[in-house]
Formats: structure tokens, C-alpha cells, sequence
């Protein structure tokens, strides 16, 4: 009964959901100055070169990562924030080690293989770990293989012939997220995986996996998807080949960090806030330029497009860098806590961790699952700056929480085709993101939540 009284006191407070005309004026104006603002002498670019050179492997509770908190709270304080804090969060700490090996054994031939231990792998024997292996094509073979003192190997590509490759991610990233819990499960000694991208190269990408609570944690490691092709073939002319694994790894204590956080206070609704966000850590490998230190530097431009055109929002538009993204969520979780305990609305919470590429549209999403389609109201305004897309959506991992909760989330959609190329890899790099592909994110971002400051959603 009392939620049901909470949330009919914050209907009488929210302002008005009265749709606005696509044809406003005033709103395409607007939009003009925010992309002409976005797109400007812009500091986004060389911001995130900063933050991806100075800071690079920015893992949760490493010191990389902290020293990226505390620049970018001196970022937003030189924007003028209002408020700005750095949000404290307790995080998992695992650290990747000596360089690892991974080595096919064919004979008296030693054959290495690009590869990266799975973020979260326990090590193996200081010598390394030799055995037969067998190739899988997913985890559901598992059923159906004697895998017992042997490497599984799993070789499912991501499917090609998918449009939306964070499909083909997704359906593919069981064998790394679950395929070594459930490889040990069935009497597995170690693991090594297919790398998830599309591209045939030598880049391997790491990336978290999950263990269970009631089966041993075995070594895991990706290999790169050239190395995985070599592997496979050589195994279809010598089954008796094997695999040396050597991973050096080590999960410590608990280890302190923290969320990033600025806002801009709100001049007529300052307890409801629109959150625009990414996610500051990153793989220890990687510089993470497109996952996600462009989501964050585009999430602070959001705030600096709105001073620069004098807009004074009525909502509390707040920047929010979470901290263990890459392999926890607890950034997220202790955020939307906090917020629960504060009583605090979201109008709405946009985030970006989907690559710096040229954006295309939003998807959306909310209880009543028609949030998608109260947005597209403004697709005309949208369409002259090439966004077009309103799709339902669930936003992102860091809103996820949020989303639970009650509130509306989004998240933008970049062009997806090359960010498997480089994602979590130490190809992430500065060279990889184009600048002007960068800067029209943010003025998406800064428009849509213009829009919904302005007229609600």
C-alpha cells in the first residue's frame, strides 16, 4: 500500500507528460545548437585520449582505474557541476599475472598460440597444465562428450549471418561465461575458447567467465579466432595432439573503488533525475577506448553541451562512470541501492557502452514497455542528424538494476559491425574510434535527454 501511495504523490509531482509537436520550433533549434555545440571545437576526442593513454586497463580496484576516477571528477568539476562524488564500492580484485601460454603439442613440433586468459580464471600449476583435448561446438555438447581429464576446447563462432552482432555476441558468450563451470562439471581439467568477433585475425579477447559454487574451478583462457581455425585443423589430422596451458592468475581481497558522479541540479523537479552513464573500468588489457571510455566521455559532453547552450534543465541531469562493468556489476548495484534507499526517481537513465561508431538510435525500455514509442514522437526531429531508430530495449547492464526498479532506461545504438573487432582487446585503442562518430553520440545523447527534460516521456 505504501509503494502505491509513493508512486501516486510522484505522479502529482512529475511534471507534464503532454506530447510535444515534432514540428516545435523551439525544439528544432534546439537541436541545432546542441549538434552545432557536439560537433564544434569539441574536447571529447582529446578527453579520451587522455583517458585511454594515461589510464589504460582500468580494472576495478586497480590503480589505473582509481586514477581515472579521481581525473574524471576533476573533469566534471571544471564543467561547473553542481554536485559532484565519488560514489564508494567494494569490488571483486583479480589479477591476470605473468604473461599466460597456451601451446599446441603435435608431435615434436611447440606451436604457440595467441591467447588471453578469461578474466576471472584461476591459474594453473606453475609448470602449466598438458592434456588431450576435445573440440566442442557449444556448451550443450557437453551432454553428449566424455570431456573427463581433458581440455575442451569450444569453437562456435559468432553466426555470421546476424545483422545485430550483440546477438551473435550474446549467443555465442555461453561457452565463455558458463562454458568452464559447466566443462568442469563434467570432469573437464581446463578450457580454452573460441575468441567472440567476427574477424578472422590474431587478436585474442578476454572477457569474464563464471564459476559454480559446487563444481572445481578450472584454468580458462580465449584464444584468438586464427589460432582457433589451427587448432581445429590440426586436430582433424592429429586427434592425439595436445595443449599446454600456463595461466599465472590471482584473485586477492576485496578491494575499495567507486563510482563517478556530477550533476547538474534541476530548477523545477531537482528530486527526479535523468542519468546519462558508461562504464570507467575496463579489461587490464585493453585501453579501452570503445569499451567503455567512449560511453563516459561522451557522458560527461552530454553535460557540457547543455551549459554550452545556456539550457538550464528542470530535472537533475546527472553523469554517473560505474565502476565493474567488466566483471561484477557491483558499481550498478550499489548505485540503484542507494538510490533506492534515497527514494530517488529516474525519469529516465540513458546509458552508452556500446562502442564510440556513429549512432543510429535508441532502444528503450519501461515497465509498461512503450517507452519506445513515446520517444519516437520526436523521430522527424531525429532523423535530420541520421538517427531513426526507437526499438524497446532494456538499456544496458548498468541501468539493468534501475530498470528493475521501476524506472526508464535507454541506451544508444551505435553502428555494432566493428566492435566485436576490438572488444576486449588491447586493440582498443585511441587510433580505432573516429572522432567526428564520437561527438555525434554525445549530441544524440544531449538531445534526447533534452526532449525528455523538456517534455517528459
Amino acid at each position: 500500500m505504501r509503494c502505491l501511495v509513493a508512486f501516486a504523490l510522484l505522479a502529482l509531482a512529475a511534471p507534464s507528460l503532454a506530447f510535444a509537436d515534432p514540428a516545435d520550433p523551439t525544439d528544432q533549434q534546439m537541436l541545432r545548437r546542441i549538434y552545432d555545440a557536439a560537433l564544434d571545437h569539441s574536447p571529447a576526442y582529446e578527453q579520451l585520449r587522455i583517458l585511454t593513454e594515461e589510464f589504460p586497463g582500468r580494472l576495478a580496484g586497480t590503480a589505473a582505474y582509481d586514477g581515472a576516477a579521481h581525473w574524471s571528477i576533476a573533469l566534471l568539476q571544471q564543467l561547473g557541476c553542481d554536485r559532484t562524488e565519488l560514489q564508494p564500492v567494494t569490488v571483486p580484485s583479480w589479477e591476470r599475472g605473468a604473461p599466460e601460454s597456451v601451446q599446441l603439442l603435435r608431435g615434436d613440433d611447440i606451436i604457440p598460440l595467441a591467447a588471453l586468459a578469461l578474466g576471472g580464471s584461476v591459474a594453473t600449476p606453475p609448470d602449466g597444465l598438458t592434456a588431450s583435448i576435445v573440440e566442442l561446438p557449444n556448451v550443450a555438447a557437453l551432454t553428449t562428450t566424455d570431456v573427463r581429464g581433458k581440455i575442451v576446447f569450444f569453437n562456435g563462432p559468432m553466426n555470421p549471418t546476424y545483422v545485430n552482432t550483440g546477438r551473435a555476441y550474446s549467443e555465442a558468450g555461453a561457452q565463455r561465461n558458463r562454458g568452464p563451470a559447466e566443462a568442469a562439471r563434467h570432469g573437464a581439467i581446463a578450457v580454452v575458447v573460441r575468441s567472440l568477433t567476427h574477424a578472422l585475425d590474431d587478436e585474442p579477447h578476454t572477457g569474464s567467465t563464471t564459476y559454480l559454487p559446487d563444481v572445481p574451478r578450472i584454468p580458462a583462457a580465449a584464444i584468438s579466432t586464427v589460432a582457433a581455425e589451427r587448432l581445429s585443423a590440426t586436430l582433424a589430422a592429429d586427434p592425439a595432439a595436445q595443449l599446454k596451458i600456463m595461466i599465472n592468475s590471482q584473485w586477492l581481497p576485496d578491494a575499495p573503488s567507486a563510482n563517478v558522479i556530477g550533476e547538474i541540479r534541476g530548477s523545477e523537479f531537482p528530486e527526479q533525475i535523468i542519468l546519462v552513464g558508461g562504464h570507467l573500468d575496463s579489461w587490464d588489457i585493453t585501453p579501452g577506448a570503445h569499451d567503455d571510455g567512449s560511453g563516459c566521455i561522451q557522458s560527461i559532453d552530454v553535460l557540457r553541451i547543455l551549459k554550452a547552450v545556456g539550457y538550464q534543465p528542470r530535472y537533475t541531469i546527472r553523469c554517473v562512470l560505474f565502476t565493474n562493468e567488466e566483471n561484477g556489476l557491483r558499481g550498478a548495484l550499489e548505485y540503484a541501492r542507494i538510490a533506492g534507499d534515497k527514494k530517488e526517481h529516474h525519469a529516465l537513465a540513458l546509458e552508452t557502452d556500446s562502442g564510440g561508431f556513429r549512432p543510429s538510435g535508441f532502444n528503450l525500455g519501461n515497465a509498461a514497455g512503450d517507452a519506445h514509442l513515446k520517444a519516437a514522437r520526436w523521430k522527424s526531429l531525429f532523423e535530420p542528424y541520421g538517427i531513426f531508430q526507437f526499438q524497446a530495449g532494456r538499456g544496458g547492464a548498468d541501468v539493468g538494476p534501475l530498470m528493475a526498479k521501476g524506472n526508464t532506461v535507454a541506451g544508444l545504438m551505435p553502428d555494432s559491425q566493428r566492435y566485436f573487432d576490438y572488444h576486449h582487446t588491447r586493440a582498443d585503442s585511441i587510433d580505432k574510434v573516429n572522432r567526428r562518430e564520437l561527438e555525434l553520440g554525445a549530441a544524440a545523447m544531449a538531445a534526447l535527454v533534452y526532449l525528455v527534460d523538456r517534455h517528459g516521456l
